[in-house]
């Protein structure tokens, strides 16, 4: 079997580009870093190898290298066909990291670049990224503090990021199908464009981009959000229909507690944990996050005060169903960039710091209860990243997703077969953790 190789700027974009393929009965693993690929063994049963490096928020000349270097450990495994995930919203140095990737390919390959994902209402007309009926640019993720978006037309975007020329095939020429997108891919080819940013508005035009491509014969490096990268392997005959995959048992009621970890900070995420609460079986345990910024003492201190709330939580008769570690869903929100001045601190440590303190709080847990926990929730990537670091865990083998953006994982090493769900901090409606409960409840159950 092929490989199909990937690289993805974070560990949520990772997954969520990984479940699609895991749907389409492709075997596939995410790994946190190029190293843990490098030296990972039995890889040979898998289909699809995704790599985070963790570059979003990185210098440009870092995340060329991080990328670089992702995409030759892919090449080294085999892999044949090559994506390059990228974030919904467009954060990051998106250009540089095609730069990157296209440079380690080689073999006269061509960037096609289809932004929508329209399974999360995330569109792309005449050049322009439409999230949710919004402009981009007029979303909150136009202010991130790490990685502002601060332009909405695509290929200026590109442009001003790339040392390639880009080129747009509007919707227009999309909607007539695929023999006149390949047309239009080729004529933008011959005038010079290497990376070509595509429309698209539903999952049928997506379709339609990758039977253009198929048609052409190219090299073809696809720069998208996962959509994309799934309806081409599906086209290349890599992998098969997209189908949900859910277990029909479940351990709910059984004694088996969900551990939570919430390291958004989002309004969206605090609401959606305040309706998680208001069910008496679900508890919160609110963690002291400048204590965790002080570290030293004080941060072991308040690290193994959770740990036993927690502990003497699961003791009790009837555990909770669920229990919530919490930092930032409860009293002032901190300005962790205040923080890290205030303390001499590099740009980012204090959030880095909260998030590594929570590893160790679910590892301490897990590592006191093990058999009680049905699985693992992580709100932000950032936090997924770091309870899986606490628990020694290199890769996951993804699986499918409760929402699109919302993605169920397994552990390997020591802790192997603990489901794990990761989520964006604006993706869901009201209700959706308690779906995700539910849902890790009948992922406990997979052999």
């Amino acid at each position: 079997m092929q490989k199909l190789g990937i690289v993805a700027d974070d560990l949520t974009g990772a997954t969520t580009t990984g479940v699609l393929l895991a749907r389409s009965k492709s075997r596939t693993a995410v790994f946190f870093n190029g190293q843990a690929a490098k030296e990972a063994e039995g890889l040979d049963e898998l289909q699809s190898v995704i790599i985070s490096t963790s570059s979003r928020a990185l210098s440009s000349e870092s995340a060329y290298n991080e990328v670089a270097a992702a995409t030759e450990a892919l090449k080294n495994m085999g892999t044949k066909h090559f994506s390059k995930r990228i974030d919904t919203t467009l954060r990051g140095g998106v250009g540089v990291e095609i730069d990157a990737m296209m440079d380690t390919i080689g073999n006269d390959v061509i960037a096609i670049v289809v932004p929508s994902m329209p399974q999360s209402r995330r569109i792309v007309v005449g050049g322009y990224s439409i999230i949710d009926s919004v402009s981009l640019i007029r979303t909150p993720v136009a202010q991130d503090v790490r990685t502002p978006v601060t332009e909405n037309y695509v290929p200026k975007l590109l442009s001003k990021q790339s040392r390639r020329k880009v080129g747009l095939v509007k919707l227009g020429t999309v909607l007539k199908g695929p023999k006149a997108i390949a047309q239009k891919l080729l004529s933008k080819r011959e005038s010079g464009c290497e990376i070509i940013v595509v429309d698209a508005v539903s999952i049928e035009d997506v379709e339609a981009i990758a039977r253009a491509c198929v048609q052409l014969f190219w090299n073809v490096l696809a720069v998208d959000p996962g959509a994309f990268t799934a309806k081409l392997a599906y086209c290349r005959g890599l992998v098969q229909t997209e189908a949900p995959d859910v277990p029909t048992e479940t351990l709910d009621g059984q004694g088996k507690t969900i551990l939570i970890t919430a390291g958004s900070a989002t309004p969206v995420t605090k609401h959606q944990m305040e309706v998680l609460c208001e069910d008496p079986r679900h508890v919160r345990i609110s963690i002291d996050p400048l204590q965790l910024i002080e570290g030293g003492v004080a941060g072991e201190a308040e690290t193994n005060r959770a740990i036993a709330q927690a502990i003497s939580l699961l003791e009790q008769d009837q555990p909770p169903r669920a229990i919530l570690l919490e930092t930032a869903l409860h009293g002032i929100l901190l300005d962790l960039d205040k923080e890290d001045s205030d303390r001499g601190y590099g740009m980012g440590q204090s959030a880095e710091m909260i998030n590594a303190y929570l590893g160790k709080i679910v590892k301490g847990i897990l590592d006191a209860k093990r058999e009680q926990i049905a699985g693992l929730y992580c709100t932000g990537g950032d936090t997924e990243v770091n309870v899986c670091r606490a628990l020694g865990v290199q890769w996951l083998e993804v699986v499918d997703y409760v929402i699109a953006q919302t993605d169920i994982g397994r552990l390997t090493g020591e802790y192997a077969g603990i489901p794990i769900i990761g989520k964006g901090g604006l993706t869901g409606n009201d209700t959706i953790v308690l779906d995700i409960v539910d849902r890790l409840f009948k992922e406990a159950t997979r052999k």
